[in-house]
């Protein structure tokens, strides 16, 4: 069983008072909703993963904020086990994003509950919820 290591980002903004999480609809099969990530590339940290899979995916260049993460693990149909760990990254600036096509097909900004009901996996929501809990206690 092969070990894939993959890192990224929950990228959030501050509209009107309320935070809101970016997703994106991947090209794959299934369409899935998700947060920007991928595999860890050579001798890359998490940290950089996370900052150049955000910079492929949606072109947008933003400081990873390594003082609370995220980690979940769980097996692959091809018997495969993936390691995942998720950063924040706030959007601060009002910047335009531009989606990777050949990996990402759509993309959308959504509060809390909204984002939560689109997310496809169980355990990206059970990340979106350690999140959410961080971010509303530090911007209280």
């Amino acid at each position: 069983m092969a070990i894939e290591v993959t890192s990224g980002a929950v990228v959030y903004r501050q509209r009107a008072g309320e935070i809101e999480y970016l997703l994106l609809e991947s090209q794959n099969k299934g369409h899935f909703w998700g947060f920007p990530k991928g595999h860890v590339e050579g001798n890359e940290t998490l940290e950089q993963t996370a900052a150049r899979e955000i910079q492929e995916e949606t072109q947008l260049t933003l400081p990873i904020d390594t003082r609370f993460k995220v980690y979940t693990e769980y097996d692959l149909p091809n018997g495969n086990r993936k390691q995942m760990t998720l950063f924040t990254a706030d959007l601060t600036a009002k910047e335009d994003i531009h989606l990777q096509a050949a990996e990402i097909k759509n993309c959308g900004w959504f509060n809390y509950p909204a984002a939560r009901e689109r997310l496809t996996y169980d355990n990206l929501k059970q990340l979106l919820d350690q999140v959410n809990a961080h971010l509303t206690d530090q911007h209280d």
